[in-house]
């Protein structure tokens, strides 16, 4: 590709000519695309981004970021809550091209390219009735979502993400290219289970792979209630849960019903307590494991229903395209208390915008079978990941959304744990990721010490080498 910018970064061409994939630079056709990332709020112009097409273009982008002192971003799925695929004159690696995926189905594996969403992984494995844990969007990509963790509707009975990860092939700061695992580069692949992409280039990932529902099928969908009902749906959803078998998961939330079918007309706009349950279990007893919820107060609708758990995983994905305004705050809860409930109804009735939203994930079950030391993600006994988002495609609503998101969380923060899943964090500086990582930031530091000495690797959530 031919820049027609003359005042381009110097190294830019020296660069372009080393790659298989193309280097866009301000100028060229298709920049602006190529710099836009999921959340429109982020607006941001790097020097040049640099489309790999294979794992050496990414090792030629590492080097060429040493040797001129270049600030380096990593781009995935583009889905970070703070946008931080992309910054201001840095050399983007855009990992979007590498988008293999390859199942074992004797092994029970998934082999991920670094660029691939979920969607990809979901469609390989779905075909052979197996899934691997991940989030609840199709479009989030792989490997910023597992790099942080990973909470979705397998967290209870298959762990988090993280927990499922064998393997990772990584690009580490000097140029060097290893694969971590639990006998290679084991103090690298601790690290790389939750600590972000503050240790290399993830270029592919290998996941454990797990038998779901009906060779594939799961029964799963909303159950919306009244808002008023909130107190009373809360309280029984925490004491309910526990005694869930792991098969059933459900996370709840604060949302509005979106104007769009199958939801009954009725009820569209309408701000509602919601939980979106999943069950993974054979479905000849899925009726008794149900029972409870289908039974329970005086719901507005009622839509579980037998569907791939491909569909499920997707089913936000036309509700929540690339392009909007968003703005997230995060925490992590031990328990969903009595006050803690009043701040949510307070705040749901309050809803800026349709697509605004709370939701709280279950971390319990098998993923809080793992000590909190044996990976980097230190909140293993159990509680919820809690996000609130505003959210809205109108540049002017900005404004709206960010206040009603920080209100809520400034309410909501003195009832937390202190510390967020950083996937979900803005920029918020130092302190809060220390606080996201608790006792197990000193060891990250030494990590990152040994990996990444000089922090090449700080557009994100950072740890600073020790």
């Amino acid at each position: 590709m031919t820049s027609t910018d003359t005042t381009g970064p110097a190294w830019a061409p020296e660069l372009a000519a080393t790659l298989r994939g193309p280097v866009i630079r301000p100028g060229d056709v298709g920049y602006d695309e190529a710099r836009a990332v999921y959340n429109a709020m982020i607006d941001r112009k790097p020097a040049a981004i640099a489309r790999v097409a294979d794992v050496a273009d990414v090792i030629a982008c590492v080097r060429a970021a040493r040797e001129h002192g270049l600030l380096l971003s990593v781009r995935g799925g583009g889905h970070n809550a703070a946008g931080l695929g992309v910054s201001d004159g840095a050399l983007v690696v855009d990992l979007s091209g590498l988008r293999s995926t390859t199942v074992d189905p004797v092994a029970g594996t998934v082999r991920a390219d670094g660029g691939c969403t979920w969607g990809d992984v979901d469609h390989a494995t779905g075909a052979f009735g197996m899934a691997t844990p991940s989030g609840i969007i199709g479009t989030t990509g792989v490997a910023g979502l597992t790099l942080g963790g990973g909470t979705g509707y397998l967290t209870r009975r298959f762990g988090l993400t993280i927990d499922n990860l064998l393997s990772a092939d990584v690009v580490l700061a000097d140029g060097s290219f290893v694969r971590a695992s639990a006998e290679d580069h084991p103090d690298l692949f601790w690290a790389l289970r939750g600590g972000g992409g503050n240790f290399g280039v993830v270029t592919s990932f290998v996941f454990r792979c797990h038998q779901i529902g009906e060779n594939g099928t799961v029964i799963a969908g909303p159950v919306f209630y009244d808002l008023e009902d909130i107190a009373e749906v809360m309280r029984w959803y925490r004491d309910l849960l526990p005694s869930l078998p792991e098969e059933l998961n459900g996370w709840i939330g604060v949302l509005a019903v979106p104007p769009v079918e199958p939801f009954p007309e009725a009820l569209w706009n309408r701000t509602v307590c919601a939980i979106l349950w999943c069950y993974t279990g054979p479905h000849a007893v899925a009726d008794e494991v149900l029972a409870p919820i289908r039974e329970f107060g005086a719901p507005l609708l009622v839509g579980l229903g037998a569907m791939p758990y491909a569909g499920l995983q997707g089913a936000f994905d036309a509700l929540y395209p690339p392009g909007h305004q968003w703005y997230w705050r995060a925490d992590v809860v031990r328990e969903i208390s009595d006050e803690a409930i009043e701040v949510h109804r307070r705040f749901g009735e309050r809803l800026p915008t349709g697509q605004s939203t709370m939701h709280l994930y279950p971390i319990d079950g098998a993923a809080a079978r793992v000590g909190p030391e044996e990976t980097a993600f230190p909140f293993r006994d159990g509680g919820w990941n809690g996000v609130i988002v505003g959210v809205d495609p109108d540049p002017a609503n900005a404004e709206l959304i960010t206040g009603w998101t920080r209100e809520y969380w400034d309410a909501l923060h003195p009832l937390t744990e202190g510390g967020a899943y950083v996937n979900f964090m803005m920029d918020e500086g130092a302190d809060r990721v220390r606080a996201s990582y608790r006792e197990n930031f000193p060891r990250l530091q030494e990590v990152k010490r040994r990996y990444d000495p000089g922090n090449l690797f700080r557009v994100n959530q950072n740890i600073p080498p020790g």
